[in-house]
């Protein structure tokens, strides 16, 4: 199958030039930067949100959570619009929708407002996030330079986290929170004009059918059992009626989903590309990989901030380690794969992070910011190594499928990341409360600030300093370091387990430019 593209991708298109398929690939990496940036910048403007707006305890989960809720649900549908109306129409719909919702905070003056914006946003978002996968996908007709530039893009989207939160602490603390969503307004108009002129159309030559009832199934089941996880993550606990029935529903709609798919001739969403060993394996250590890691990386910064004192900005500075290292890992894997394989490559790179976060929990006497440096830099390097499953995600499947497999990468990066939070943190929370279990100190306190110490290491925090109690503060930093290692520990185990998986599904001899399977195309 020879890679081709023009407005309808057909057989006698020219192909694209090189130069301008690295402008395109500037222009939809730089796009995915500010919306990976604003993902991150919102955990630091929270709390000067939270002070001025004063939303309730559910409307804050709101605020935080409906983002990826209807981003996640809207994977499905946008990759298939995107095939079907026009990869470069989506995006720019895309880049409108979320710089115009970010410029809708400047009307906004109650937390509901906050949620419509951040609801408004997940769509902008999703729109943006499979199209930019599945437009390089068609951009390159070589792999190699293929898996350079899926390098190139999770190398930004690494910078992206890493910087959101000293972009997002420099606004907040000089301007004000609004800023946090207004930085995104000229950026999106920037992205639009340069989409306008840089990205060429493309769209699938057989996008499969519209089904409206599939949409309906994929975006009510993906977010119910998303909403679900992360309810039992808000509660600590798996003792909840209602999580459950939106998580039996949520899996019920899924299964009619997948099951109406499967009969279907042209489906929407085509599961057929399971089929290809290479794009299963890479399928598998993203979700897993986010899995194990997603829930560490938070902890981590909780840990910076609420027990060693940094402040937001400074955490970010902390974190800056990984976010180079995982740059350096994403843009040298492609040449490394050459040499010795993609399979072993990503395989190696997962392992590595695992023993990064096994090495938390293995540092002797008390754990400080010097001693977890060595393992921020191995996790980095395994997250580095993604870019080579994203690479073969996207060659282990047909041009004509690439809006199907960038669906199906992306939601496996988001449901395993919450999936990971709610599961890992709550094992970490459960942990915490254990070691607190028997404090004399929290026995002497109001037994409503008590429980409020008990809840959250950032509550721990603000306690000690306002009541002046020092010897709290260290019982429960002890507390919360000792469960961030357990679960770093578990993490890490996770993170083999995935790198074993990845070994042994890839087929000995992969290659980045390998051909797709003639039964997939």
């Amino acid at each position: 199958m020879i890679d081709r593209m023009s407005t309808e991708l057909t057989s006698d298109a020219p192909t694209f030039s090189s130069r301008r398929a690295w402008l395109a690939t500037a222009v939809l990496s730089a796009s995915l930067l500010v919306i990976v940036m604003d993902m991150t910048i919102l955990n630091v403007a929270l709390p000067a949100m939270s002070a001025d707006l004063e939303p309730s305890a559910d409307q804050v989960l709101w605020i935080v959570d409906v983002y990826s809720l209807v981003l996640a649900g809207l994977l499905v549908p946008a990759a298939a619009l995107a095939d079907r109306w026009g990869r470069k129409r989506l995006l720019i719909a895309g880049y409108a929708i979320f710089g115009a919702a970010s410029l809708l905070v400047l009307a906004a003056d109650s937390a509901i407002d906050v949620i419509g914006i951040r609801a408004l946003l997940g769509i902008g978002g999703a729109l943006i996030m499979p199209t930019t996968l599945s437009t390089i996908r068609i951009l390159f007709s070589d792999a190699r330079e293929r898996a350079r530039a899926l390098a190139v893009w999770a190398s930004i989207a690494g910078l992206g986290a890493a910087i959101g939160p000293l972009i997002g602490g420099f606004l907040v603390e000089h301007f004000s929170w609004q800023s946090a969503f207004l930085v995104n307004v000229p950026l999106m108009a920037l992205a639009v004009i340069a989409a306008a002129f840089l990205i060429p159309e493309s769209r699938s030559a057989d996008p499969g059918v519209w089904d409206w009832l599939g949409i309906v199934l994929s975006f009510t089941g993906i977010t119910l059992v998303m909403w679900s996880v992360k309810h039992f993550g808000a509660e600590s606990s798996l003792l909840v009626p209602g999580g459950w029935a939106a998580m039996i529903g949520g899996a019920a709609l899924l299964y009619l989903f997948v099951r109406r798919s499967l009969r279907q001739e042209r489906p929407m969403l085509d599961f057929g590309l399971f089929r290809s060993r290479v794009f299963t394996g890479g399928i598998a250590g993203a979700l897993g990989s986010m899995f194990a890691m997603a829930a560490a990386l938070l902890l981590l910064a909780q840990w910076l901030q609420a027990v060693e004192g940094s402040s937001p900005i400074r955490a970010g500075v902390e974190l800056i380690p990984l976010a180079i290292t995982a740059a350096i890992a994403s843009l040298a894997a492609p040449a490394l794969s050459e040499w010795i394989g993609p399979r072993a490559v990503m395989a190696g790179g997962i392992a590595t992070a695992g023993i990064g976060m096994i090495l938390v929990f293995l540092v002797p006497g008390e754990l400080h910011y010097a001693s977890v440096v060595v393992s921020l830099c191995l996790v980095g390097f395994g997250m580095g190594s993604l870019a080579i499953g994203s690479a073969l995600i996207m060659s282990g499947s047909p041009e004509n499928r690439a809006g199907n497999a960038a669906a199906m990468e992306e939601t496996s990066y988001e449901l395993g990341s919450v999936v990971g939070v709610a599961l890992l943190g709550s094992i970490a929370a459960v942990l915490y409360r254990g070691q607190l279990a028997d404090s004399e100190q929290l026995a002497a306190l109001d037994p409503q600030v008590g429980e409020a110490v008990r809840e959250s290491i950032g509550s721990a925090a603000a306690v000690s300093q306002d009541l002046g109690l020092p010897g709290l503060a260290q019982e429960t930093g002890a507390a919360f370091t000792e469960s961030m290692q357990v679960t770093n520990l578990i993490g890490g185990l996770i993170m083999l387990a995935v790198a074993a998986t990845v070994f042994f599904v890839i087929p000995r001899g992969t290659r980045l430019d390998a051909k797709i399977d003639d039964e997939l195309v």
